[in-house]
């Protein structure tokens, strides 16, 4: 087999040219046992919104850094050698920018080979290593620690994480083979598969410790120096290190085996067969059972190689730049000086959604916020509940006391009209019909002040008919959020052709306050998101009334790789609501959208559909299926025909939104789709797959991306 010793990596530093090299000096810590570490600090240079990264030219300067201990140590120099990062951040992992520049498979190859060569050095200098993990520490930068021979944490680190298979990759620097040696399959396959695949959740660093990767934490008031007398306690022998998944203790014979066959189980379930990282982890976590280190690594180079080159990684790359890059700089939105500044939030409504807003705008903006409804019962209603969900807050230790205490004074809730009169900014969440939204919205008009901004939140009525009857319509603006309020991170920010750009810049500065994405539209019907979901969710119900069994058509919609079939999606966002939404886009495009009278009778039912165990839909309930039988045919499609129309229609749809100028660029409608949809950056949004299946070519005889997103032939 050959070394890493003998491979020549300058072919990377040739791609390195923009690389911020993240720099590695050392200095000499005198132990109080007298002994002597090498720290090592990584350091980029910038500031704290620019992680430490590692790419070619960071991992040949930390090679020749670990090189040059390696000597000190066989010379008797030193005895340990730590590794820490900057202020907060150890690293965030490999530079990406320079991995999916990589031009070649050989190129992918010698990146997995570079980093496994470099850190692997941690663990073979002769003396012990120690990963101090004083910040944040993703992909690379925790196969750091996983390489170095003890780990630290700061108990108050952001986050720690391999998220690798959450971009279409594999942890390929030691991570599939050294953790699950290190704290056993099933909490491997939780840190490695699981987490990514849930929105990419992250471990706090108690979590990181009580699954047994970190050996030691401690406060961040003193955190480097109680890891210093931490580390000196183990060189001499005052601390034992034990770990509670030692190699000695885990068992693989029959338990490891069982992990896979469940987590492979579970995959097939909840993503089915299209995203290929997760499955490729699962290889290389069920080999990590046996076979020595070396092998491991091989594994991973061999592995690491074919993802980065393959379309799903490129895809993954393009929907990380949107979500990094575009979406925190909104195309379109007016200057922020123009803002109006907020400091009493009104709400209109006192239902679930309204105030799942109120908790929202209270918590983040901590303001005044005010909330109606038709009688005191329904306004006392949605007081308690906003209390409530305070206090679940507070339980889980996520307000303290004093906070919970000073939201809970903001909210208040009344049926008189006059006290929206102080509020900046009101928002409506009120019954889905133009004439209920023209008279809130007149009511409150006469109230506030004239600069006052107004936003609706509808789903894909006209928000300029919604101000007709306005006095001031140029202050309306849409303000589209996705549901669960808390956790969807899109908002649609609606232009009409008299909303003005105080309005709109008010409305992007409100969203960014919320912790929110914004993304400018026009007001054309079903806006982005609901306008391709109606598509959607449309040639799935087509395909039923035409005969096609619930099941066989969600199984037709599985190459997509959105992170549920059509029906389950509806099932989500409520029967009632979705043939809302099918009714305004027939209505508005009734030679290119499908709805079916049918449709509201079946949303009329408690149950529509019945779900496997994990939640995927099997088919309608008997009841369902007596109100479906109705209108159902008896010529049903083919999974290859229904995978065709809903391609098809698709690239049809948004190619006409961009010719109508519904978003300034293609980009914007793939970053609505990943963030108010869950769109899989697997599949870059939905452009960049509709290219790659060839459907916008048969639709409109060219591509959305100019050359489009693939991998490296």
């Amino acid at each position: 087999m050959t070394t890493y010793d003998q491979i020549d990596f300058s072919p990377l530093l040739a791609l390195s040219d923009t690389e911020v090299v993240t720099n590695s000096p050392v200095r000499d810590v005198t132990l109080a046992s007298g002994k002597v570490l090498a720290l090592i600090t990584l350091d980029n240079g910038r500031d704290h919104t620019r992680p430490n990264t590692l790419g070619p030219a960071t991992l040949t300067a930390l090679g020749a850094t670990l090189d040059a201990l390696a000597s000190r140590a066989r010379a008797g120099e030193i005895q340990a050698v730590g590794i820490t990062g900057k202020q907060y951040i150890l690293a965030a992992g490999a530079d990406l920018s320079e991995v999916s520049n990589v031009g070649s498979v050989e190129n992918a190859r010698l990146i997995a080979q570079l980093g496994h060569h470099v850190l692997g050095k941690l663990s073979d200098l002769g003396v012990p290593s120690f990963a101090f993990v004083n910040g944040l520490a993703l992909g690379g930068g925790l196969e750091i620690a996983l390489n170095s021979t003890y780990r630290t944490v700061d108990a108050s680190a952001a986050a720690i994480a391999l998220p690798e298979v959450f971009l279409g990759i594999i942890p390929g620097w030691g991570g599939a083979y050294l953790l699950p040696n290190l704290i056993g399959i099933e909490n491997a396959l939780e840190v490695v598969i699981s987490n990514p695949l849930k929105q990419n959740r992250v471990l706090k660093p108690q979590q990181a410790f009580d699954l047994g990767i970190m050996d030691a934490i401690f406060p961040a008031s003193n955190y480097l120096e109680a890891s210093l007398r931490w580390a000196d306690d183990v060189l001499t022998g005052a601390v034992k290190v034990e770990r509670k998944h030692a190699p000695g203790k885990i068992e693989r014979l029959t338990k490891w085996p069982i992990a896979i066959k469940v987590a492979r189980g579970m995959l097939e379930s909840k993503i089915g067969a299209v995203p290929r990282s997760p499955y490729v982890a699962l290889d290389l976590l069920d080999k990590a059972r046996s076979g020595t280190k070396a092998e491991g690594f091989a594994r991973e180079d061999d592995a690491l190689a074919e993802l980065v080159t393959g379309d799903q990684f490129a895809a993954s790359m393009y929907a990380f730049d949107l979500v990094q890059k575009r979406a925190k700089r909104p195309v379109g939105a007016p200057d922020k000086a123009l803002a109006k500044k907020v400091t009493k939030v009104g709400v209109i409504g006192a239902g679930l959604m309204a105030s799942q807003f109120a908790l929202l705008f209270v918590r983040k903006l901590q303001v005044p916020v005010l909330i109606t409804d038709l009688d005191q019962a329904r306004v006392d209603k949605g007081v308690a509940y906003i209390h409530e969900e305070i206090g679940k807050l507070e339980a889980k230790g996520r307000l303290d006391g004093d906070t919970a205490n000073k939201l809970r004074s903001l909210v208040t809730g009344t049926t008189d009209k006059s006290q929206y009169a102080d509020c900046d900014f009101v928002i409506e969440a009120v019954f889905e019909e133009v004439g209920v939204k023209q008279a809130v919205f007149a009511e409150i008009e006469a109230v506030v002040a004239e600069d006052a901004i107004l936003a609706t939140n509808t789903s894909s009525l006209s928000v300029e008919e919604i101000g007709a009857k306005l006095a001031h319509p140029e202050r309306l603006v849409g303000f589209h959020f996705f549901n669960p309020v808390a956790v969807m991170p899109l908002i649609e920010v609606v232009k009409t052709p008299t909303t003005s750009d105080a309005a709109l810049s008010t409305a992007f500065v409100v969203a960014k306050g919320l912790g929110k994405n914004a993304v400018l539209t026009a007001d054309a019907p079903g806006f982005v998101v609901n306008r391709l979901l109606a598509k959607v969710m449309g040639e799935a119900a087509r395909a039923v009334y035409e005969g096609t069994p619930v099941a066989d058509v969600e199984k037709a919609f599985a190459p997509l790789g959105l992170p549920m079939g059509p029906f389950q999606l509806i099932d989500l966002v409520g029967w009632k609501v979705a043939a809302h939404v099918q009714d305004t886009m027939v209505r508005a495009f009734p030679d290119r959208f499908y709805a079916n009278e049918n449709f509201h009778e079946l949303a009329a039912l408690d149950e529509v559909v019945e779900k496997d165990k994990g939640g995927r839909v099997t088919g309608f309930t008997k009841a369902a299926e007596k109100v479906a039988k109705k209108a159902t045919g008896s010529t049903p499609a083919s999974a290859d025909e229904i995978l065709r129309r809903v391609q098809d229609g698709l690239a049809h749809e948004i190619k006409l939104m961009l010719d109508e100028g519904v978003v300034p660029e293609v980009e914007d409608i793939d970053l609505c789709l990943i963030l108010g949809a869950g769109w899989p950056f697997i599949d870059g949004g939905a452009t960049p797959y509709l290219d790659r299946e060839g459907a916008s070519d048969r639709v409109f005889g060219d591509t959305f991306h100019h050359p489009p997103i693939r991998g490296i032939a």
